[in-house]
């Protein structure tokens, strides 16, 4: 019996703020997976490993964790005024799907770098900062990647410090521009879908519960630490090792994808596990980091904490951190009144691996909430170029 040998692939394997993923260019794909479809899905999952029923991704290149279960294609951007289309896949690691439903928010950060190392970038300076203009492809959105240069190439060292990043790199910095998806729900075209600060859902297993929803760098779900019985200052082991708790959590999230308009009925959400977030806040308190570094109330706004693919992410989304600085900005929801309420521009919040500030603008425009930006800094470097190898028939 013949078989047929593996396809070699032009990649690279990256680093974005806490996360990690494979990174191609579109032109460098084979033909078929230059399209949305079944054999560009194949291909992501072949390479990251997936779906593997163990859960370890040990025969491809992911790390058996949301955070680096990623594929990411970039090529010269379709639209005016940008200069890359930044398409992302996240990876389902055990069951049969990749979800293009939103945006990797510390990918972004890799996606600019990996914009002036693909030589997509026109005028990239010889020394300094290069603003990567980049469409996000998955929500349509804009987002700037201050990316430093020197010696007219990316400059990837440096001593930023990442709270859930072991080693300093250089910072990058990135706004996010009108990151807000004002629909035509119920919140006629508010970033708020329900039109509401705060809503009662109502969830099986638990019953009628406070929370705030927003699409605001990604569709999330917040609920009061306490009314689930934490208190936000929680490591993963406490959430991911309890099935009840991640059933709990799950159920929360259905309900909120639900009243958003984002799915029709409970099953689909089974289809659309990259969104809704879900996350639960609380105000600040002291609490040890996943490190052991000691983090004081009195350095933080509030906790929070939030969930990925179905378990407690190690840090925090770069898109979920979008959605809580834009919501601790609007006074009233779980999120501001969680902080000590009031307004603000800027919120820093606790999470499992340390804190993180993030920025936003917001402002009341006829009886709605709207967001302008949203800024944060985040980190990204190259960890390994050349090519990954795929079974010729596997996509």
């Amino acid at each position: 019996m013949s078989h047929l040998p593996q396809r070699r692939i032009p990649a690279t394997y990256m680093r974005g703020g806490t996360s990690k993923g494979v990174f191609f260019r579109l032109e460098d794909l084979p033909e078929a997976a230059r399209v949305p479809g079944a054999a560009r899905d194949a291909l992501f999952q072949r390479v990251i490993g997936s779906p593997d029923p163990y859960g370890k991704q040990t025969d491809g290149m992911g790390g058996a964790t949301s955070s680096t279960s990623k594929g990411v294609i970039v090529s010269p951007s379709s639209k005016p005024d940008h200069d890359v289309d930044y398409l992302y896949g996240q990876v389902s690691i055990d069951t049969d799907f990749v979800d293009w439903s939103g945006n990797c928010g510390n990918l972004s950060t890799a996606a600019g770098a990996f914009a002036i190392h693909a030589g997509y970038v026109a005028n990239v300076p010889e020394n300094g900062i290069c603003t990567v203009r980049i469409w996000q492809a998955n929500i349509g959105k804009t987002i700037l990647a201050q990316v430093p240069v020197s010696n007219g190439h990316v400059q990837e060292t440096g001593d930023f410090e990442l709270d859930g990043v072991t080693f300093p790199a250089a910072e990058i910095v990135l706004e996010f521009i009108d990151p807000s998806d004002e629909g035509e729900g119920e919140g006629g075209g508010s970033m708020f879908p329900t039109g509401n600060l705060v809503d009662e859902l109502d969830v099986p297993g638990i019953g009628m519960l406070k929370a705030t929803m927003i699409s605001a760098g990604i569709p999330t779900v917040f609920v009061n630490a306490a009314d689930i019985g934490y208190d936000g200052t929680e490591l993963q082991a406490a959430i991911n090792e309890n099935r009840a708790a991640l059933e709990k959590l799950e159920a929360i999230r259905v309900a909120g994808a639900l009243r958003m308009g984002l799915i029709q009925t409970a099953d689909e959400a089974q289809k659309r596990q990259h969104t809704p977030k879900v996350a639960f806040v609380a105000p600040a308190k002291d609490y040890v980091s996943s490190s052991g570094k000691a983090i004081a109330a009195s350095a933080i706004d509030l906790n929070v904490r939030a969930m990925s693919m179905g378990k407690l992410h190690h840090a925090m989304m770069g898109t979920a951190s979008v959605a809580i600085a834009t919501a601790a900005a609007v006074p009233g929801t779980l999120v501001n009144l969680a902080a000590g309420g009031g307004e603000r521009e800027a919120v820093r919040f606790g999470h499992p691996s340390g804190t993180l500030r993030v920025g936003a603008a917001v402002a009341l425009v006829d009886g709605k909430w709207t967001v302008t930006k949203a800024v944060m800094s985040r980190s990204a470097r190259v960890l390994m170029e050349g090519f990954v190898r795929v079974p010729a028939d596997s996509f």
